[in-house]
């Protein structure tokens, strides 16, 4: 378990600190108004890296959280260290990010349709790109998950040579709290030739121990769990490190 990450989620939908149901966008809870305060708590109870998905971004309409990901970043900077994802298609994108303070992008519908563009970002912009495969039964899904690539996870985790990671959702699962796809996870964290990154269902401490045990998973995405007070980001590390 020596150095797995725990990386607590912020959605930003509006400036608003959301989460949908299945990735439902019309299934939304709002949560807070100040994704900064709610970074901050993250921080002082431990974390390392806060993980920012821009949902206006993600469905196609205006980057009209990039503001708000600049302040959270800038107000990390040396304490943690952000990875955000949600409509980054392109160098461009990757670039706005990084140059704001952003640590990881993470790439998803872009990656699917064009992988070579995930080497390019990574050479032109200098950031360290994650991918992000979200699936439906082990297919991927594109345009904020409205969209189905056609492309199987399995075949997709071999086309990123230079990703850091890949960030693995399974849609079914994410917002439900019913556990992670354990079997599905370790299968893929297998094959992988990156890291991987688990994210979807997380509803226990218990959950996250488990993924913490799998060879090459290196970290877990957790979000409505924690908002729901079925236990704090404090009490999971702790958990964590009570087992190294």
């Amino acid at each position: 378990m020596t150095g797995f990450i725990v990386f607590p989620a912020i959605d930003l939908r509006g400036g608003n600190v959301v989460r949908l149901r299945q990735g439902d966008y019309a299934d939304e809870t709002v949560y807070g108004d100040d994704p900064l305060e709610v970074a901050e708590s993250f921080v002082a109870a431990g974390a390392t890296w806060v993980h920012m998905v821009d949902l206006d971004a993600a469905k196609g309409d205006a980057a009209v959280n990039r503001p708000v990901i600049s302040l959270v970043a800038s107000a990390l900077e040396g304490r943690a260290r952000l990875q955000v994802g949600g409509g980054v298609r392109g160098v461009s994108d990757a670039a706005a990010l990084a140059a704001a303070g952003v640590a990881r992008v993470v790439m998803g519908s872009a990656a699917v349709r064009e992988p070579a563009l995930v080497a390019e970002v990574t050479a032109r912009v200098g950031v360290a790109v994650a991918v992000g495969l979200d699936h439906r039964g082990g297919v991927l899904a594109t345009e904020g998950w409205m969209q189905s690539s056609g492309v199987g996870l399995a075949e997709a985790l071999g086309a990123y040579p230079t990703a850091a990671c890949a960030v693995i959702t399974d849609i079914s699962r994410d917002g439900m709290l019913v556990g992670p796809d354990i079997e599905g996870l370790s299968n893929a964290a297998r094959s992988a030739p990156m890291p991987v990154v688990a994210s979807g269902g997380v509803g226990t401490i218990d959950d996250i121990v488990a993924l913490a045990s799998i060879p090459n998973i290196e970290g877990v995405i957790t979000g409505k769990a924690i908002y729901e007070g079925r236990f704090t980001l404090g009490e999971a590390l702790r958990a964590l490190e009570s087992r190294r």
